[in-house]
This record gives C-alpha cells, structure tokens and sequence, in this order.
C-alpha cells in the first residue's frame, strides 16, 4: 500500500516561502512519478509540478520560477519549496504519486495522472 503523508504549511507573509514535504511509504521515490496539486477556495485542483525518477522536473506557467519540486531518495521524501508567495497561493496543497509508469514520466502530469494522494496541507498567504 502507498502512502504519502505531507508535513509543513500554515501562515507566510507575502513575499515570503515555505517548504512543504510528502514522505512516502510502499513505494520508492527513485521509480516513480510525482506530482504536487493545490485547490484555493471556489477552484479546481491545479497542477503545480512534476518530477520523474531522472528528476527532471515540469511546472505550471502560475508558479514557474518560484516553486521548486525535488526529491531525496535516501530518505525517500518529496519536497515543494515555494518562494515570492503571493496571497492568491493560499490553497491546499496535495503531493501525488504514479507507480505504474516507473518514473517514466516527461511533463505536467495531470491529477488524473495520479492514484495516490496526500491529505493535503493548508498554506495561507497573508498581505
């Protein structure tokens, strides 16, 4: 069974950054597709980025440049930096994960993409 399990999030001023993690579990971060997602109120799910198992890396036009997705396969952990937060980041923010394709993934993945999810975490973005 695959499980991720998201830590980090919370209050940031704008302007400022936060680093969200996903540790995962049932599977290792080396061979798979990953992804993290955000919903803000009244929106649909967004794809924020996508790393494969060679770490190359895809992102949304709305955080390219400021967000950050990487992976540390000792400790087999995802992680999301963000930087220049915005008030329009505030949002859930989800990590996801493929397994079927063994990592081999070569764009933004979509959340249909994904079969394994995190509970989300809250990050909010005060002026």
């Amino acid at each position: 069974q695959v499980k991720l399990v998201e830590t980090g999030g919370g209050s940031v001023q704008a302007g400022g950054s936060t680093k969200l993690s996903c540790k995962v579990s049932g599977a290792a971060v080396s061979n798979i597709c990953a992804g993290w997602f955000r919903r803000a109120p009244g929106e649909e799910r967004e794809a924020l980025a996508s790393i494969n198992k060679y770490d190359d890396t895809y992102y949304a036009g709305s955080v390219q440049g400021r967000f950050t997705i990487s992976k540390d396969n000792a400790k087999n952990t995802l992680y999301l930096e963000m930087n220049s937060l915005e008030p329009e980041d505030t949002a859930i923010y989800y990590c996801a994960a493929a397994v079927s394709w063994s990592g081999h993934c070569y764009e933004l993945q979509q959340a249909a993409d994904f079969r394994y999810w995190g509970q989300g975490v809250k990050v909010t973005v005060g002026i």
